[in-house]
């Protein structure tokens, strides 16, 4: 399974990150950095893996993914 991530402005939404299980496809916001892009990117991945979970169980699995990966010091690197 290929999922395409972008980013742009979300204000509109009101939401820091959307996915479309339909196009395999996620949307975050451009403002989120460091542990909370890394929050948002677990939470819609699962929205897609996942598309018959609850948003309470999806925010749970979320939360418990990152902490983990957090703590075993994932982090984004911007390579230019």
């Amino acid at each position: 399974m290929k999922i395409k991530v972008s980013h742009r402005k979300l204000g509109k939404e009101k939401a820091w990150g959307l996915a479309d299980s339909g196009l395999q496809s996620i949307e975050l916001d451009i403002k989120l950095k460091g542990r909370r892009h890394l929050l948002y990117l677990i939470h819609e991945t699962l929205h897609i893996i996942h598309p018959e979970w609850s948003e309470s169980k999806v925010v749970k699995v979320s939360r418990i993914m990152c902490q983990l990966l957090w703590e075993q010091n994932y982090r984004k690197v911007d390579v230019k």
